[in-house]
């Protein structure tokens, strides 16, 4: 089930750098017989465990050699690339091609309202090149005043409903989905109504065709129908002021069509609200369930930056594992040779497991100071909203710190359901007390880690009193 390396390589051969690839000159005399498919290679994607964690062969895979072959839901054989090196190659080079893999996507989302993910240069250039600007770190940060009173205001009202109460849908949905739809400028009434078909979208392998396509319709005919709307109003001499309309009234070549605009906020709409609520939720849970390090966040805010970045880096958010690249040419990855035409699925969150590039890998360390992970990605398909979703995760984590002096789950940790047949996973409800009452999760990896870590200046029992 696995690539076996390629042993064509002189041995007076300079050596390249682990993270780099190389156009192979060798093609018609030592392509070795690695690819060979396996009698059962195994289904893609791999379960996930119910918690944060991805699957534990993504570990194990990036201490082994070659490049294990596997069959994906859609029916194609892929090679899996899970060591950190050889995960950014791929996605930082021209000869792997998203849009050449002609297969459906990992999910029920077309590759046609995909208007980033899966297209590659020139058209992603242009694309990208064309809202870029909307999306930088000081865009982020000019949005904090009111994301701070958003989240604020949020976590006051979770305050006023009965215990225990859904952190999930009371908090962490509802406000990655008004900051969504404040940056677009669109009804957050509406975006509620949407979120069934865009749920939909976001499947894979749970829902029929004709219930994809309807799901599919449903959304793209609102957003072209918005779209509309805010030419009209630009054309009357009233633009609004939104994500949506300035994208509409860019100059240049490069600027978006309004075909591509309706698709881009789609997109945004469910990119921006799913992955950050359930990456926020994800979050919570690692930290309610450490008492040690509630205390230190709420004692120590600095602390906060860093511990979210481990999370990033511990857990896994992408249920599918992640995007099929199509080599255009024969490619030599690390010590493996993969042909033209060869199918490969790049594992961030394997990645972010590899021991040659994060000491003790396994450990949560909340405090980790080297951590260079690629939980948003790498190259030409970084997440265009990575400031925004660190900014949206350290406030509204800092809302909650602030608004409850306790906050504990209601129901022990491996009673937590997480959701099933959705390209984004987390928790799918997370029940939460404020009244002292809850469960503490003592025996929580991620707490005997923390408590363990070297050097740790907090008690494991701080925290389980009000400060």
């Amino acid at each position: 089930m696995t690539a076996e390396p390629d042993k064509s390589t002189e041995l007076d051969e300079p050596a390249k750098p682990a993270h780099t690839t190389e156009p192979d000159e060798t093609r018609e005399t030592d392509v070795p017989e690695v690819l060979g498919l396996p009698d059962e290679p195994p289904a893609f994607p791999f379960p996930h465990p119910p918690s944060p964690r991805p699957p534990a062969r993504f570990a194990e895979m990036t201490g082994e050699p070659g490049l294990p072959r596997v069959v994906l839901s859609n029916g194609a054989s892929a090679l899996l690339v899970s060591r950190y090196a050889e995960v950014r190659a791929v996605l930082s080079d021209d000869r792997f091609s998203r849009a050449s893999f002609t297969g459906k996507p990992m999910f029920a989302r077309s590759s046609s309202s995909l208007a980033l993910a899966t297209s590659d240069p020139p058209v992603h250039s242009r694309r990208r090149q064309a809202v870029a600007a909307e999306f930088t770190a000081r865009q982020a940060r000019e949005t904090a005043p009111w994301l701070r009173d958003l989240a604020a205001s949020s976590a006051s009202r979770l305050r006023t409903l009965p215990q225990p109460a859904d952190l999930v849908e009371e908090f962490t949905v509802p406000f990655a989905l008004r900051t969504a739809t404040e940056q677009l400028g669109l009804p957050y009434d509406d975006a509620v109504k949407l979120r069934p078909a865009m749920a939909v979208m976001m499947s894979f392998g749970s829902h029929t065709s004709e219930e994809v396509a309807a799901a599919h319709a449903e959304v793209h005919e609102y957003f072209e129908d918005l779209v509309a709307r805010r030419l009209y109003e630009a054309a009357a001499g009233h633009p609004n002021d939104d994500l949506l309309t300035r994208l509409l009234l860019g100059r240049g070549a490069g600027r978006l069509s309004h075909e591509e605009v309706a698709v881009f906020g789609s997109g945004l709409l469910m990119a921006g609200f799913d992955t950050t609520s359930r990456q926020l939720a994800m979050a919570v849970l690692m930290v309610l369930r450490d008492p040690a390090l509630t205390a230190r966040l709420r004692e120590q805010p600095a602390a906060l930056a860093p511990a979210l970045e481990e999370i990033l880096r511990w857990s896994s958010l992408i249920a599918t594992g992640g995007a099929p690249h199509v080599a255009l040419e024969d490619v030599r990855l690390g010590d493996v040779l993969v042909p033209a035409g060869e199918v490969v699925v790049p594992l961030a969150a394997a990645a972010n497991q590899d021991a040659s590039v994060f000491t003790d890998p396994d450990r949560f360390d909340p405090g980790r100071e080297d951590n260079p992970h690629i939980a948003f990605g790498h190259g030409r398909h970084y997440c265009l909203g990575a400031p925004m979703a660190r900014l949206q995760l350290e406030v509204g984590m800092t809302a909650l710190l602030a608004e409850f002096a306790i906050l504990r789950l209601a129901v022990p940790e491996d009673h937590v359901q997480w959701t099933t047949g959705q390209f984004i996973r987390g928790p799918l409800a997370l029940p939460v007390r404020w009244d002292g009452e809850g469960w503490l999760g003592t025996d929580s990896p991620a707490r005997q880690s923390t408590e363990t870590a070297s050097g740790c200046p907090w008690s494991p029992d701080r925290g389980s009193e009000e400060p």
